[in-house]
């Protein structure tokens, strides 16, 4: 009863980084804010646990695809916990913006700008594609479309990591992006992505409907809620 009442109603609100025509600099800032709040609020934590069994299982080399990358700073984490296990890790980014594209190429061995919703790759090309806080960026349309592309084009494992929407989430968050000196477009996009994030079931039906899969959903520390899935 208490976990309902301080989950708000998910909206698809509006994320003026989703916009057409943006001051490039402004959205490479506001990614670094990102990659921030990843670093302090949970985000890569919550990715690279998700990672955790698919780097224990995997051989000497391991690829990795990171849709929606970024400035990269997740897979760059992911890379160095696999080298500590003795892995060496191949990362590629791929992103829709090109300024972010080229932002992200010292932290991956490739990089692509490109579409989610049609990976310019062929079917199983990377042995994990990973979608960091990237989903909720879509409506449930689209979503189900950028998850069946990942799950195309993965061979052992696909992840995903999202915010777990909750009041608490947007109070912190917005108390944090002072803290922090987040530029203002980070802290609106900020808050919008919260109340556009995910409780487990509903994630859970939505790679259901996508993929067909019962997938394994687990709520993380700081309002994060991550799963994954081996593709058919």
């Amino acid at each position: 009863m208490i976990s309902s009442f301080l989950t708000p109603a998910r909206i698809r609100g509006h994320e003026i980084l989703d916009e057409d025509g943006l001051d490039p600099k402004l959205v490479v800032r506001s990614m670094h804010d990102v990659s921030r709040a990843n670093k302090f609020f949970g985000g890569a934590s919550a990715a690279i646990a998700e990672l955790d069994g698919v780097l224990a299982k995997s051989g000497s080399t391991l690829t990795i695809l990171d849709v929606g990358t970024g400035i990269g700073d997740v897979t760059e984490r992911a890379r160095k916990k696999a080298r500590k296990a003795g892995v060496s890790v191949l990362t590629f980014g791929l992103d829709s913006a090109e300024e972010l594209a080229i932002a992200s190429r010292p932290r991956h061995d490739a990089v692509v700008c490109g579409d989610a919703l049609s990976l310019p790759f062929p079917d199983r090309s990377f042995d994990v594609v990973l979608g960091s806080q990237i989903l909720h960026h879509f409506d449930d349309r689209c979503a189900v479309t950028f998850l069946c592309e990942l799950n195309r084009v993965a061979r052992t494992r696909v992840v995903i990591s999202e915010l777990r929407r909750s009041w608490l989430a947007v109070i912190g968050l917005w108390i944090g992006s002072f803290l922090l000196r987040f530029h203002p477009v980070s802290r609106h996009d900020g808050i919008v992505s919260v109340r556009r994030g995910f409780t487990a079931p509903e994630l859970e039906d939505l790679v259901q409907r996508a993929v067909g899969r019962t997938p394994k959903v687990t709520n993380r520390p700081l309002f994060r809620v991550t799963t994954g899935w081996t593709p058919a």
